[in-house]
Parts: structure tokens; sequence; C-alpha cells
């Protein structure tokens, strides 16, 4: 019998609703699960059991009075580090942050609450984001439920595990160049990096994005469609579609690219490209026209993206007193640091790069209607490492498949294809035009039910 720990967001609000199980019982089981599991891979940060169980048993009375506060009532969540949540202080993966708390929720955790959700714990983050992987100076070393000697990815590193290893079935992730898909490819697990704008953040920036991290394409449509909407904090977000999922995809004249080689980047794995290739043939005999095509970015691109990013970085870093700076973590000071001979024009120019990004993956959905890809060229590296490469001036060898969508702002999103020799999982990226996330998450929720699944690790039941 499946623990509760383990239930779907979509199995529990029917479960609420004819009264088969309860919002107080469910949190006490998702409790359970991470004091168990907790102590090996560090997830969690402000866990909050008495702001939950008081949260849990007002949705449990709106349940007997048959008056739900949302689509989400009653259902465990957690919300990654660096979306703000009333009372809690914002770290950023860092010692080297002031802890204040902060005065009130960002918008996408706003929203979360209003639908009833029960937000019982934040989710750990590396070093400002900025690393796909769970190091950190502030937070302990987060580790994958797969293997506890690699990686979860990051930067949702927490959220990645903890979706992986059922604590509850909802978690919200951010996005700028890989950080929901990659910890969702390397967790085994559905992560939806959405439309850009479509979920309010509370900083916006180009790239960033705000999305779920589930074990289900349906459940993340659950989430996705109650966190999308319109927030004056966030001039780039927009009126919610009023869309929902709506089940697998009927793949008869789809038309899906298939990129296999970034042309840039760390090479894609063997047993990588063979899964990858796999799950292509699967979506193929179901009835999808699949092609072949090349690289969609350049290596200009990518190294332009770089710079920028490595002086906006600096620029931060600079504004901190120097007792604060000593604490970053060493490789991203280093990185940053190698910005101090850029010139106004190689900046410039390197943020051009991010806007020839976009246009490149526009132009590569001229002929189809999904993309899809490996979501990194590598399985899990091992946890203690900042970057795959081992080495902060080569910090994003890895990303070259995801962080094009985040440029673009088209949706994209991870669904696991299959696993490595050594028992990790491998992610598969899908992306598809702007606006169209549901739909891109039926593609997800066929390819779901065309892959075989192992049992969730951790002895959890799956």
């Amino acid at each position: 019998m499946t623990e509760l720990a383990d239930l779907t967001a979509v199995e529990l609000v029917a479960g609420y609703r004819d009264r088969s199980m309860s919002p107080v019982e469910v949190l006490d089981a998702v409790l359970a699960r991470v004091e168990a599991l907790e102590p090996a891979l560090h997830a969690t940060y402000a866990l909050d059991p008495d702001g939950a169980r008081a949260a849990a048993n007002q949705s449990e009375q709106r349940w007997r009075s048959g008056e739900p506060a949302g689509p989400l009532d009653g259902v465990p969540v957690t919300v990654k580090e660096n979306i703000a949540t009333a009372g809690v202080p914002v770290p950023q993966g860092t010692a080297a942050t002031e802890l204040l708390p902060a005065t009130t929720d960002a918008p996408a955790a706003a929203l979360l609450r209003s639908s009833g959700a029960v937000i019982f714990s934040k989710t750990t983050m590396p070093e400002y984001g900025m690393l796909s992987s769970g190091v950190s100076t502030f937070h302990p070393l987060t580790r994958n439920p797969w293997d506890l000697s690699r990686t979860p990815g990051g930067s949702s590193a927490g959220a990645g595990a903890a979706a992986a290893a059922g604590y509850g079935p909802l978690h919200l992730g951010t996005d700028i160049g890989g950080s929901i898909r990659l910890p969702a490819g390397w967790c085994g697990v559905i992560g939806l990096k959405p439309t850009h704008g479509r979920v309010p953040v509370g900083v916006p920036y180009p790239g960033r994005a705000i999305g779920p991290i589930t074990r289900t394409a349906a459940d993340a449509g659950l989430l996705l469609a109650a966190i999308s909407g319109y927030d004056r904090r966030d001039h780039t977000s927009y009126p919610s579609p009023g869309d929902s999922f709506s089940g697998p995809l009927d793949l008869a004249g789809v038309r899906i690219g298939l990129l296999l080689d970034a042309g840039l980047g760390l090479p894609v794995a063997p047993e990588v490209a063979s899964a990858v290739r796999t799950a292509a043939n699967l979506v193929e005999k179901a009835g999808a026209t699949v092609t072949e095509i090349g690289p969609i970015i350049t290596r200009e691109m990518l190294d332009g993206l770089d710079r920028f990013w490595r002086i906006r970085s600096a620029y931060d870093l600079q504004a901190l007193p120097p007792e604060r700076r000593a604490k970053v973590l060493p490789e991203i000071r280093d990185w940053a640091d190698s910005a101090a001979g850029l010139t106004g024009l190689e900046v410039f120019h390197g943020f051009s790069q991010m806007g020839e990004m976009a246009v490149a993956v526009d132009q590569a959905f001229a002929s189809y209607d999904f993309l899809i890809s490996p979501v990194a060229p590598i399985t899990a590296f091992a946890a203690e490492l900042a970057y795959p490469t081992d080495d902060p001036l080569k910090p994003f060898e890895h990303i070259a498949f995801t962080v094009p969508y985040n440029m673009s702002g088209h949706p994209a999103v991870s669904v696991n294809c299959g696993y490595s020799r050594e028992g990790l999982p491998i992610g598969l990226q899908l992306a598809s035009p702007r606006f169209t996330d549901m739909r891109l998450l039926s593609l997800a929720a066929t390819i779901e039910a065309l892959v075989e699944r192992r049992t969730w690790p951790g002895g959890c039941s799956g």
C-alpha cells in the first residue's frame, strides 16, 4: 500500500474531498518521512512543523464544512529558500547574507497560501543559486536520494531531493539557466520552467522563472495553475490563462525536433544519449514524427552570457562589507573576480548574446511543435563538487541544453527517461512554444506512461 507521504497532490485532494484522509494525517506522514531521511539528505531549511500543523488543522476544518480555500487546500508544499515567505530569512544559500526575516510572502508563496497549500518547509539552495549542486556555505551539503555520494543538482537542490524522497507531492523551485530541470533530471522527477512571466517572481530578471518540481506531470499542472497570475511586483508577469492539465497528449501528427548534440560544452555520455534516443523512438512509435536537428546555440552565445553573469555577480559581491565577502564560497569569488579585466564592450556583447539565444531558439521552433534533448550531458556528479568540471572558470559546460530556454522564455520540462548503469536517473528535456505550458506537461505525461519507472529511493513506494 502506498504511504501517505508518497501520494500525489491529485490523489490527496480527492481523498480530502471524500473524507478518506485528512490534511493533518497526511502532514504527519510527510513530517515523519522528513525526520527519517533528512539526516542524510539535508534538503530542508526553516522546517516549521508547528506552523504547518496549525495550517493543516485549519484546512481540515474547511474540508469538513465543504469550503476548501482553493485547489491545493491541505496539500503539503515546500518552497525554495530564495522565494520569500513572511518571517523567514532568505540567506540565498550563503553565509555572507545578513539574516533578516522577510516582511512579506513573495508572489508565488502568496498564491500558494491563498490556494490553501500547507507550506511546511523551505528547501536548500547552493551559494547564491549560481551552482548546479548542493554546495553552500550556509546549508549542510544536500545529497541525492538515489545515491548519497552524488549531487541532487541545483540550484533547486533541496526541492529536487525532497520530491524524489517523498517529502510530500509539491515543491517550488526557481530556474535561470536550468536550476529546476537539472535537479529534476538528476533526481528522476518532473521539473517545469514555465513560460517567462506566467508565474510572478519577487525580483524579475531576464531568464528567471519559478516552477513546479513534482513526481508526476499531473501534479505539476495542478501546481502551475495555482501559482500562475499577475503581480505588480513583477512587471513581466501576466494574468493567468486559466488553463489546466488535460492528461496525456495524442501524438498523431505531432512534429518533434530531437537535439542530441548541443555543439558545445561537455560531451553527451553514451548512456544519456541512448536513453534519450530510446524515449524518442517510443514517442515516434506512438505517432509523432521525430527529426534529428543540429545545435541551436553557439560557443559565442554561452561565453557571452557567462561574461555578463560574472560581471553581475562581481558587482553584487563588491557591495558586501569585507567581512561578509570573505564568507562567500571561494569558487564563486574566483568566478566573479575573473570579470575584473572585462571592458564595457565585452560586457555589452555578453548581454547581447542572451538575446541572440532567444532568436536562435525561436527559429528552431519554426518547423516543430516540440524540441526534445537531454536535460544534461551527464548523470549526477559527486556531491562535494561545486561544478561538474571542478573548475570555477568553466562553470556552464553542462547547461548548453537548458539555458537557451531561459533566455528565450519558452517553457521547458524535465521528465525521467531511464537510468544509468549505476542506477542514476537520466532526464529528458521537452520544450514547446511560449504559452503552451499545459500542452507541454501533457507530452510529459505521455512519456511518463511510455517509460518504465523504478521504485522511488530511500525505501519509498512508488
